[in-house]
This record gives structure tokens, sequence and C-alpha cells, in this order.
């Protein structure tokens, strides 16, 4: 194949034991490919001998002047052509072979291409699993934090006394607010009472108040009265004593 052609066209140096191996390369890419081209269609190898190609021509040309000769030469041209048509079939086998090879790399290539076409299709396809797989993932994620909070829920509800103690807690906290609350509005009602009690008893002190004053006030004035009377009494005893008979 072209496997041995490309390693003629490859020089290799000898390197020493710790270094490494590199290839040189004789000619350029695009050198190579032409020169493999060219030999590939005139046959030609860098292998010792005369190329196949111009090994034919030379019998070709030995079988032809000898045919324009024009002596008795019947014999010779039989050789001639039974060489040359050896010749032919041994250059033709290696185009058979090539032809083959070709053929066999064409349909290699077609197999590459269904290849590479069912290797994309499947790459598609996997694109479009990771992309279900990842919303499915996203989904489980959401999921498992749900159930998460539901069993931490699940925990506290645990942690909890049952719901007959807990009515029966409630019902004792309704019987103490109920009595509470009767407690407030009978103290509410007390207060009341003692509101009224108390403005009622202001009020009787403020005419207690009253009368005292109005009490004191006529007893100052009686006592007045009477230390003028007895001031009054000495200088006329006549008229006191008139006063007193007329009395």
């Amino acid at each position: 194949m072209l496997l041995p052609a490309f390693s003629m066209l490859k020089g290799r140096r000898v390197v020493g034991k710790g270094e490494a191996m590199a290839a040189h390369y004789a000619f350029g890419p695009h050198e190579d490919d032409a020169i493999i081209k060219h030999r590939l269609l005139t046959r030609t190898t860098t292998t010792r001998g005369e190329p196949p190609l111009k090994k034919l021509q030379k019998k070709f040309t030995a079988f032809v002047v000898e045919v324009e000769k024009n002596a008795d030469n019947y014999n010779d041209c039989e050789r001639l052509a039974k060489t040359f048509l050896q010749e032919l079939t041994t250059f033709e086998i290696p185009l058979l072979k090539s032809k083959a090879v070709v053929d066999a790399n064409v349909r290699e290539k077609e197999h590459f291409n269904e290849l590479n076409d069912e290797i994309n299709s499947q790459i598609l396809q996997v694109h479009a699993e990771i992309e279900n797989l990842k919303k499915e993932l996203e989904a489980s994620k959401i999921e498992r934090k749900h159930k998460e909070e539901c069993e931490t829920i699940r925990k506290l509800i645990a942690t909890q006394p049952p719901r007959s103690e807990t009515e029966k807690m409630i019902a004792e906290l309704e019987k103490e607010i109920a009595a509470l609350e009767a407690e407030d509005m009978a103290s509410t009602r007390m207060l009341e009472l003692r509101k009224k009690q108390f403005a009622l008893l202001l009020q009787v002190v403020d005419e207690l108040q009253v009368t005292i004053e109005d009490e004191q006030r006529s007893l100052v004035e009686e006592m007045k009265n009477l230390s003028e009377e007895q001031k009054v009494g000495p200088q006329d005893p006549s008229g006191n004593a008139e006063a007193m008979s007329i009395d």
C-alpha cells in the first residue's frame, strides 16, 4: 500500500541512548503528495532496478523497431511480442492491485462516512439524553429537598406531645383564660365601684369641709359678738339692767 512509499520518503537518524527519536522529512507534505501520486502513476519506486514503465516502454520500442524491419524476422517479432505482453501483464498486475486497494479505500471511506454519520447521530442523541438527565437531576434535587423538609417537619412533630394531651392543655388554658377574664371583669367592676365610692367620699369631704368652715365662721362671729357685748356692758349698766328687767 502507501506505507512503503511514505517510509521511503522519510529519513531517520540513529540517536544515542537517552536521546529522543525524531523523524526528518526530505520534502514537505505537499511535495510528498505530488511525488507519491507520480510514482503511483508511473509505477516507479526508489528500489534498485529499472522502473517498470521504462522497461515496458523499452520492450514496446524494441517490438516496434523489429516489426518495422523489412527482413524476415517473424520469430523475433513473435518473441518480442510475447516479451512485451509478459511485461505488460507484469505491469498490469500492480495496477490491478492498486485498483483493488483504491476500491477497498473507497469502500472503507464510505464505511467511515457511515460510521461518522452514525457517531454524529449518537452524539446528538447523547446530548439530548444529557439534557434530559440534567432536567431529571434538577427535579430529583427539588424532590429530595422537599423530602428533607418533610422529614424535618416530621421529626419536629414527633418531638411534640400527643394530640390528646395538647387538646387537654388547650382546654385547661381556655379555662384559665375564662377565669382570668372573669377575675378581670370582677376587678373592673370593683374598680368602678371604688371610683364611685371615692368620688362620693370626696363629695362628702367637700361638703363636710364647707360645713366646718361655715361653723367656724359662725363661731368666730358669735365670739366676736360676745366680745363686743362684753365691751359694751360696763359702760351702760342701766341699760343692761333695764334690758334684763324687760326680759
